[in-house]
């Protein structure tokens, strides 16, 4: 690690979740200081963002359309909004789009700041191809890059060059906001400096197909390929994302130029960089574009296709990203992880992920494991902005089943799954698409009768009842408050569930925002509702979510003292 590997606490916060009481429709640059302030205030010294390049029509941020520009959604321009929806109304974007044009074309002389030419020169890597990208996108009224007439699609120089001359002030335009951005940007990075509070980015490990990334350097990527996920346990088909895989062998052979200049503008903004998909630097799930759709993940591979080049494949990105750079890195290791990537980021330094809700002995006691058992080497936490926050785990899948995870293994075992279900979960604690076990179903033995098939075949049966039967009475014994398991989240177990990871061997401990609200009470009603993200699907609901409070009124709120005795006891202040 290149920072002090010093016991910390931080704060994932979405910057589309928080707002203040002069952000316009979703939070924005200049409020980040509020929550630096914030953070400071709770005795916490790093504040983790999700990545903050220009999104694309899902507003997804790690389907961006840039791994180099900022979103201009998140300018600051000091406008009072109204800011009692729950979720992010993302019409926003085209509004601040239209304002920033007004203040552009009432600029003076853009054309000849120095101080915006030098920001080009030294970012032309990006920002030429960029911006042309965006001006032809938006002369072909936003079709993809791939759907354009052939000379623009295909980069004919002539053409591009006329284009250019004909739309100068159009690529100045889009050039000047990410001037703005970088200026807002870096000054928020110095605020934080001046409170001992690190900046933790997000490095997205794919990128947008309809990208200026890949229109720009289609060479870099595998576009007759979509990266995806291959079927399991929880997904019988698999996952396609679509976004193309990487060609590493020709960027290698470009020293790795992309990925450099990437990290080097990452510089100006983080202390510490959070890699995300890690194990995909190692093997990459890849799917032939022109398999059908409905197959999901069915029908790919793994990139590279031989395991015993794994090691030395990752090993050798993962070099070529920690020796370019002088931010510290993070990954994310969570899910089906190779051994030979989770060897390489302790070797390297590396700190992984330890999400509370996973920390158990999968194998013999099928219990959670006390703090000194979490990686020193890691990053504790008890949500990801994927999952549930931890109320909503509790309350509904903490001892539960995946219903359609059971429907699916029944049929695969030709198990009558209605009569399963009646007899083996209780349908009234059962919610959510999450099947929760009748207590009286207390032996494997007797949960192998109900199945009616020989114990060799319902193995993996075997795991899921193991691992989840009596899980939240397990985890009451861990969190160590008084009384009989309560179903409800409150409070109290908010707060015992935050000592855990806090008082854990991990050297960061990093909550997100909407666990450590719950802790005052503040995030109302069913739980559930309270969802960064949930994978696999398009939503509405999805990146949108935001907090149910003002910063202003969270610097106040009693919460703060709470939260820095959490961090005091735990010596992470």
């Amino acid at each position: 690690m290149k920072i002090t590997p010093k016991r910390r606490s931080g704060i994932l916060a979405p910057l589309f979740s928080i707002y203040s009481e002069n952000s316009l429709g979703i939070g924005d640059l200049e409020d980040l200081k509020l929550l630096i302030d914030w953070s400071s205030e709770c005795g916490y010294s790093i504040i983790q963002l999700l990545p903050m390049n220009e999104v694309g029509p899902t507003f997804c941020p790690y389907d961006s359309i840039s791994s180099f520009a900022l979103e201009p959604m998140y300018v600051s321009l000091k406008r009072a909004a109204e800011t009692k929806t729950s979720h992010v109304d993302y019409s926003v974007k085209e509004k601040k789009n239209k304002l920033l044009r007004d203040i552009y074309v009432s600029e003076k002389e853009i054309g000849s700041n120095k101080e915006l030419k030098k920001f080009c020169d030294e970012n032309c890597y990006w920002i030429d191809g960029y911006s042309l990208f965006k001006a032809i996108k938006g002369y072909h009224k936003d079709a993809p890059w791939y759907e354009w007439g052939d000379g623009y699609k295909n980069r004919d120089n002539n053409l591009l060059e006329e284009f250019e001359k004909e739309h100068k002030d159009e690529l100045l335009f889009y050039k000047w906001i990410q001037w703005v951005l970088f200026k807002q940007f870096k000054d928020v990075k110095i605020y934080a400096k001046s409170k001992k509070v690190l900046i933790k980015g997000d490095l997205p490990i794919l990128v947008s197909r309809d990208s200026a990334d890949v229109w720009a350097h289609p060479d870099f990527f595998k576009l007759e390929f979509a990266a995806g996920a291959p079927p399991d346990m929880y997904c019988a088909k698999g996952q396609r994302w679509g976004m193309p895989t990487y060609n590493w062998d020709r960027i290698r052979a470009d020293n790795f130029k992309y990925v450099k200049e990437k990290l080097k503008y990452a510089e100006n903004f983080y202390d510490i960089l959070r890699i995300d998909h890690v194990a995909g630097l190692f093997r990459i799930w890849s799917i032939p574009c022109n398999e059908p759709r409905e197959n999901q993940g069915l029908n790919g591979f793994f990139d590279p296709p031989d395991e015993n080049v794994w090691g030395s494949h990752g090993r050798d990105l993962l070099s070529a990203l920690q020796n370019s750079t002088s931010l510290s890195l993070c990954a994310e290791d969570l899910g089906i992880i190779p051994k030979v990537c989770r060897d390489a980021l302790r070797d390297m330094g590396i700190p992984g992920n330890d999400v509370q809700r996973w920390m158990k002995d999968w194998a013999v006691k099928h219990d959670f494991l006390s703090p000194d058992k979490y990686r020193k080497l890691s990053v504790a936490m008890l949500s990801t902005h994927d999952t549930t926050n931890w109320a909503a785990w509790w309350e509904n899948e903490a001892g539960t089943v995946d219903e359609e995870l059971f429907i699916r293994k029944c049929n695969e075992r030709g198990i009558d799954f209605s009569l399963a279900k009646e007899r083996l979960f209780d349908p009234k604690r059962s919610k959510h698409g999450r099947l929760r076990w009748r207590e009286s179903v207390d032996s494997i033995d007797m949960y192998i009768e109900i199945l009616g098939k020989r114990p060799e075949e319902l193995k993996d049966f075997v795991d899921l009842y193991e691992n989840t039967y009596l899980e939240k009475e397990k985890l009451w014994k861990s969190l160590k408050l008084n009384g009989p398991m309560r179903e409800k989240s409150d409070e109290k177990i908010v707060r015992a569930a935050l000592e855990i990871t806090a008082s854990s061997d991990a050297v960061f401990c990093i909550e997100l925002i909407f666990d450590l609200l719950d802790l005052a009470g503040l995030c109302k009603g069913d739980p559930y509702k309270y969802r960064v993200n949930t994978p696999g699907t398009v939503s509405a609901d999805n990146w949108s979510l935001k907090i149910p409070i003002s910063l202003e009124k969270l610097a106040a709120h009693k919460i703060t003292k709470e939260l820095k005795a959490i961090a005091a006891a735990s010596g992470r202040v």
